[in-house]
């Protein structure tokens, strides 16, 4: 490609773009309103000030540990702070020394100083930090007298994907040309040893505001819409940092109603539904379960109907293999019907062969009934250690809820009481 002077594109698939449009189609559908990505509402306060908080679980490159320690010092309160903040955390700048200074100076702590007007304008909008690849090449080229041509080579070395690459190899001409142009060698080894770290993993400015804009993105949909986010969050797994139990968790903080899967409510997909209270209530769908097929979930759907009165419906109607209706059962689908885990497989335990002719697939309560069955409660624990087993979630008490007595009379302290 290079021999033939053709230009290069990498098309990357993103899976908060899968998201976010799954967003805008729930929000077209449930309020009515069609958003793109170039007509969200821009520069949102409420929005800036969610993420200076680092309230950013499932925010596109923002939701990672590292992102979350930043953001409240970073404090961003427009779009250009976003891009940095995309670009600043990352092992290049941050082997290059690039985060205290910037945020020493960002704070007003440090001096922004720099050795030449013509690197200032290079270099003012990252407060004469170098963040980005495209300003590598500008020092290069106005500092060290690099041909715009060799400047380019000097990014190509950068390799972004590659670790260092062969950025060493320009050393020796970088630090000549600088002090020809009259800079002092502490400076000029200080901006080599920064282009250097881009050799870790730097980012060209374009790549970082085109990520900025999927940051805003998410932001806003999470901070205005969070039942709409983590729905639209949940049925793109996998992806992101966090496990739907963590998605689901964060949702409910944010107050979204979060409701389980159902067998007569649920879809493959997690839905929306009216809470009652004039939101929106987040569906939990088949597609949480563990070992469900997707195809099974479609036909438990299209065979619903005005709804299932027992299991051996779901079997009759839906045609669902005793195996798949078992695993709805540990996945709690069947409490709707007033059937707990043990209730719902014992009745599974009753079905026996294939599934009736479709002749006969209508034909409710047939055979003779059965007597009744008193089988012993399941415990809050048993049943939350169920739920994760089948749904990698639950929507009863948090499993440090079960320890909490144990670890009071240990007289152990949660770190908000320890930091009160």
């Amino acid at each position: 490609i290079d021999a033939l002077g053709i230009l290069k594109v990498d098309v990357l698939a993103l899976g908060m773009l899968s998201c976010i449009r799954k967003a805008f189609d729930l929000l077209a559908s449930h309020h009515g309103t069609r958003y793109t990505l170039a007509t969200l509402p821009a520069e949102d306060e409420a929005v800036y000030d969610m993420l200076c908080r680092a309230d950013s679980l499932g925010v596109f490159q923002v939701e990672s540990r590292a992102q979350m320690s930043f953001l409240p010092r970073m404090r961003p309160r427009c779009f250009y702070d976003l891009v940095i903040e995309v670009a600043i955390v990352r092992p290049g700048p941050i082997q290059g020394d690039m985060v205290h200074p910037y945020l020493r100076r960002r704070r007003g702590e440090e001096k922004v100083v720099f050795p030449s007007d013509a690197l200032g304008a290079v270099l003012g909008k990252t407060l004469g930090v170098p963040l980005f690849q495209e300003q590598a090449m500008q020092i290069a080229i106005i500092g060290a007298g690099f041909s715009p041509e060799e400047a380019d080579r000097l990014r190509r070395s950068l390799a972004t994907f590659k670790k260092h690459g062969n950025v060493s190899e320009f050393r020796g001409r970088f630090l000549s040309g600088m002090a020809a142009n009259g800079y002092e060698g502490d400076f000029a080894e200080r901006c080599f040893s920064q282009i250097e770290g881009f050799g870790s993993y730097g980012f060209p400015e374009s790549h970082a505001a085109s990520f900025a804009l999927l940051v805003y993105a998410s932001a806003w949909l999470k901070c205005h819409h969070p039942a709409v986010f983590a729905c639209a969050l949940l049925n793109s797994q996998p992806m992101g940092f966090y496990a739907p139990a963590q998605i689901v968790r964060d949702a409910r903080a944010h107050g979204v109603e979060v409701r389980p899967v159902d067998i007569n409510a649920s879809y493959l997909d997690n839905t929306l539904e009216p809470d009652g209270r004039g939101g929106l209530a987040l569906r939990l769908g088949f597609r949480q379960i563990r070992a469900m097929p997707a195809e099974e979930a479609d036909w438990i759907a299209a065979a619903r109907g005005n709804g299932y009165a027992d299991v051996a419906a779901v079997w009759r109607r839906a045609g669902i293999a005793p195996r798949l209706l078992a695993v709805l059962a540990e996945a709690d689908a069947f409490a709707g019907l007033g059937l707990g885990r043990r209730e719902a497989l014992w009745q599974v335990r009753a079905i026996a062969g294939p599934a009736p002719l479709p002749l006969f697939a209508g034909i409710e309560g047939e055979g003779g009934a059965e007597d009744a069955v008193v089988l012993p409660p399941a415990t809050l624990g048993e049943e939350v250690v169920a739920d994760y087993s089948a749904l990698r979630l639950t929507l009863r008490v948090h499993p440090m809820a079960l320890l909490r007595p144990r670890l009071d009379a240990a007289a152990t302290s949660t770190a908000p009481a320890r930091s009160g």
